[in-house]
């Protein structure tokens, strides 16, 4: 398996990996070709890709705004789970965030994940309880939950 940065050259297969996995949100705009380049232009050295035989087999969406590092989009295919594939994306992930000088990342994890949110605890992410997430959309949005 090969672990390396991800270009927009991925984009197609990484997007059909990312509508295989289930429980995981996306919407029109954010994780279209433009947005995933944006991302990419922001944030060109924390973002992953595992390939394996010529395909891909997972994908770490990691960036930062200069203050706190943020995880948007974890995705191994489902036959690929349980090999290491993700806790290797998730490393290659922080070993970036933190080489750029961020000290805490977060991400968010849909309540109905349970394999999601016991991945994340094995990986030393904890759920908090004295936060109230809230967004705002400004634009229109579709939403693709999986």
């Amino acid at each position: 398996m090969n672990i390396r940065p991800m270009t927009m050259d991925d984009y197609d297969r990484i997007y059909a990996l990312w509508m295989s996995c289930k429980n995981m949100g996306f919407n029109d705009k954010d994780d279209s070709r433009e947005g995933i380049g944006k991302y990419l232009q922001r944030n060109p050295d924390t973002c992953f890709v595992a390939d394996r035989d010529g395909k891909k087999t997972g994908v770490i969406l990691s960036g930062h705004d200069g203050r706190r590092g943020f995880i948007h989009h974890l995705a191994v295919r489902e036959d690929c789970r349980r090999q290491g594939i993700g806790q290797q994306l998730v490393t290659r992930g922080l070993e970036a965030l933190k080489a750029q000088g961020i000290n805490k990342v977060a991400l968010l994890v849909f309540r109905r994940n349970e394999a999601g949110n016991a991945f994340w605890e094995k990986q030393g992410f904890t759920a908090r309880d004295d936060v109230a997430y809230r967004n705002k959309a400004l634009a229109e949005l579709i939403r693709i939950n999986t």
